[in-house]
């Protein structure tokens, strides 16, 4: 998760009352792309911001697969670039202005789980530029999960990579990236993060302005902690306990104003995104949202304006059927606060 920035949402989803006077959603968002098809299995999206013409952004997404891939998108979801020959690449997520060789770089971080490695690759080239063997000396690794975090205050930019099963406290590794003779490599600066041993942990997410690092454990719960390592490993809290079917899944994170804003996090196995508010999760869920995207396993949004088609930014979730799916953010905004007027 990345893209955090300070703008500000038609397709509405109706209301209906049940039997017990609940309020149910009785239909489901369409997105507004679909991408084209990768080869065999997308699973995780980022959202490249260009600095020229927001228009011409791209999302990246992970085709994950032993012969597997990272493609690009325009945002009308056709193919433009993609890297091949990835070894079952998971996640991916990026970050804005790593210095090398005395240029600012924009730069994504992809998990190979088959080699236990992070893969970094600048943008919008997909040039890559530098890896990380992770978890060294586990007996567990297969990466799975991956964020990165850009310290306001220093400006150094840290990988946090999660893996498919690991021991119930230190399940993640935080490293912290620099530059060895033109390529990015990373040191290991913190182990932390509980698990609760009932699936794995997958999607991370990081809110750089607020400093917070969630991540799901896919049948328990999502956990946030601090995101820089000098303010130590101590649990923040755990929410969304009992509110999704079976597996808690993509995070993604949409500011509305400084502090302020929605967390979107992926019901995967009923095709929802549950949502909680950025500036206080302990209100609880406030919102759930029925889309046309099935088994979502991840996720990204951004608040930019992309042009015509994403005026207030755009959502973009990982699709049975090899696709991802772009949804206009004005159309995931309104059954958002249609929910939070009807509870009050």
């Amino acid at each position: 998760m990345k893209n955090i920035h300070y703008i500000l949402a038609l397709s509405v989803l109706p209301f209906v009352i049940n039997c017990t006077g609940q309020k149910d959603l009785t239909e489901k968002l369409k997105p507004t792309v679909i991408t084209e098809t990768v080869a065999h299995d997308t699973d995780d999206p980022a959202i490249w911001i260009n600095p020229q013409d927001a228009s011409k952004s791209i999302i990246i997404g992970t085709d994950k697969d032993t012969d597997g891939g990272l493609y690009a998108f325009d945002l009308n979801g056709k193919i433009i670039n993609k890297a091949l020959g990835l070894k079952r690449p998971n996640n991916v997520d990026i970050e804005y202005g790593f210095m090398i060789n005395g240029k600012k770089t924009d730069i994504a971080a992809v998990t190979e789980r088959e080699t236990n490695k992070v893969k970094l690759y600048t943008l919008p080239e997909l040039k890559e530029i530098g890896e990380i063997s992770v978890f060294n000396g586990e007996s567990e690794r297969g990466p799975m999960g991956v964020s990165m975090y850009k310290n306001p205050e220093t400006g150094d930019i840290f990988v946090i990579v999660g893996r498919k099963s690991g021991p119930t406290d230190g399940y993640l590794w935080q490293y912290k990236l620099s530059e060895k003779n033109g390529s990015i490599t990373g040191e290991v600066v913190r182990k932390f993060g509980k698990y609760s041993g009932l699936k794995e942990i997958e999607s991370i997410a990081v809110d750089d302005e607020m400093g917070y690092i969630y991540y799901s454990d896919e049948q328990f719960g999502v956990h946030k902690y601090y995101a820089d390592p000098a303010k130590g490993n101590e649990e923040l809290s755990v929410f969304g306990k009992g509110d999704f079917k079976s597996d808690v899944e993509g995070i993604s994170i949409y500011p509305t104003s400084k502090g302020k804003g929605y967390i979107l996090v992926s019901n995967q196995q009923n095709d929802t995104f549950n949502v909680y508010l950025r500036q206080d999760q302990s209100k609880g869920r406030i919102a759930e949202i029925p889309v046309s995207t099935l088994e979502s396993d991840g996720s990204e949004v951004t608040n930019v304006n992309l042009g015509p088609k994403f005026p207030k930014g755009v959502f973009v979730a990982m699709s049975n059927g090899r696709v991802f799916h772009f949804y206009d953010w004005r159309i995931v905004e309104k059954p958002i606060k249609s929910a939070v007027k009807t509870s009050k």
